[in-house]
């Protein structure tokens, strides 16, 4: 009787283990009983998916050799837990390599979060904050207006010749930015509800009037991308110039440290290794600037300039021109008055807004705007960078606060004297305990 009734609890454990594996399958339940739940979505990220009423589509373009796969979905599907229609799935980047480049992925490739018909792109590292951050710019909602300059040989925002910005800007438009011309010669100012404007390179003297309109637009707190280029000193543009601060060097950078990529062009500046900022705040991607003017700032100004492009030790500014069909003898001649590298050729501004319906004012020149360029903006991370500076100029650079959620008891501190008893009592103090248990244990049973 005794051994039926065990092999009728056998069965019955059996057949509760089976009841829960089948549940499990088909009802999910997960609880974190980690301190401070870090193996959940902060409040912050869940507050972000709470305002997004539609599905969202989560593609990661990665390869699936390699565990950038099993890592992202595991940061996904911390989402999933909170939203039921937030979906992930992955696309062989190798497969179709020509709607890759469509998209800009490269590298080590990226995630792409779509919502109502919009889209944004997630770099590595691809974490809570990173996605998070994505979200908030898609749960906006509504386009961000950016007026781009026209009138005087400005590169075009849907133009497709070489140096126009067709190819970066049909990319940064479907992240909910559109780009509008502006021409002064039509228009007195800057209208209203423009979130930015950018003069990219004009090849001919600006009209007083232009330049006016733009220091107005400046000094009212608007935000600014100025493009520059060598040789750009006689342009008009010095009222602009004083205004922010800033300074265009004579001459072009030239730098020797493209020769280890294979870089013949010594015009052609390769930087791999950025100063920080918000802009390039763990980006690590190499981006090509060609013929690029250094910068200099002014001192004694309202605002704070902080470099984020500089040349590498290699480089100078160099007067003379350059002939890439000849061997090249181009040296430094410091006699001539050209500067040696390291130099800034990219500055990012920022100020307290002098309008009360903003909080902050902010403003980026770059001493070159090829890099952008139908022709270049496919090299490296030179589509990466632009989105990064456009995102910084709209604010958009950090818009989830998350909170550091770290265990609180990963380091544990102990003196020599604590480390000594630790060492004792597991090495000599605890083996002879149990030793000594077992002897008594056999003793006792001896005696029986």
């Amino acid at each position: 009787m005794r051994r039926f009734d065990r092999w009728l609890v056998l069965l019955a454990l059996v057949v509760a283990t089976g009841c829960i594996g089948f549940l499990s399958s088909r009802h999910v339940w997960t609880s974190d009983w980690t301190r401070g739940a870090r193996a959940s979505l902060a409040p912050e990220s869940v507050a972000v998916l709470h305002t997004l009423k539609g599905p969202v589509e989560v593609v990661g373009y990665l390869s699936p050799t390699g565990p950038l796969r099993e890592q992202v979905a595991a940061v996904v599907e911390r989402y999933t837990r909170e939203k039921k229609d937030l979906t992930l799935s992955f696309v062989d980047p190798d497969l179709d390599p020509a709607a890759s480049r469509q998209l800009g992925i490269a590298g080590d490739g990226a995630l792409l979060v779509r919502y109502a018909g919009r889209e944004q792109r997630v770099e590595s590292p691809i974490n809570e904050r990173n996605v998070s951050n994505a979200l908030e710019r898609l749960a906006r909602g509504g386009e961000r207006v950016v007026a781009f300059v026209t009138g005087d040989g400005e590169r075009q925002a849907d133009g497709h010749a070489n140096a126009d910005l067709g190819t970066f800007m049909g990319q940064v438009e479907r992240r909910g930015i559109r780009a509008v011309p502006l021409n002064f010669s039509q228009t007195q100012g800057v209208p209203e509800h423009t979130d930015l404007v950018v003069l990219a390179s004009p090849t001919a003297s600006l009209p007083a009037g232009s330049v006016a309109a733009l220091v107005d637009y400046v000094r009212a707190g608007g935000n600014l991308l100025w493009l520059t280029e060598p040789g750009n000193l006689d342009l008009g543009t010095g009222a602009l110039a004083d205004v922010l601060g800033v300074r265009v060097l004579p001459g072009v950078l030239v730098d020797g440290q493209g020769s280890t990529l294979n870089v013949k062009d010594p015009r052609i500046v390769v930087v791999g290794d950025y100063p920080f900022h918000a802009i390039t705040r763990g980006f690590r991607d190499t981006s090509l600037f060609p013929q690029t003017a250094a910068l200099a700032q002014v001192s004694d100004h309202d605002w704070a300039v902080v470099p984020f492009l500089r040349s590498g030790e290699r480089s100078w500014t160099a007067f003379e021109g350059i002939d890439n069909d000849k061997p090249s003898t181009i040296a430094f001649h410091p006699e001539t008055g050209e500067l040696k590298g390291p130099l800034d050729f990219g500055f990012a501004l920022n100020r307290l807004s002098p309008s009360p319906a903003k909080s902050e004012q902010r403003a980026v020149v770059i001493g070159d705007g090829d890099f952008i360029a139908n022709t270049y903006v496919g090299n490296g991370g030179n589509r990466a960078l632009g989105e990064r500076i456009v995102d910084w100029l709209l604010g958009d650079d950090v818009l989830v606060d998350l909170p550091t959620r770290g265990a609180p008891d990963r380091v544990i501190s102990l003196s020599q004297d604590g480390l000594n008893a630790l060492t004792f009592g597991f090495l000599i103090a605890l083996p002879a305990l149990l030793l000594g248990l077992g002897a008594g244990i056999a003793w006792r049973r001896r005696r029986r």
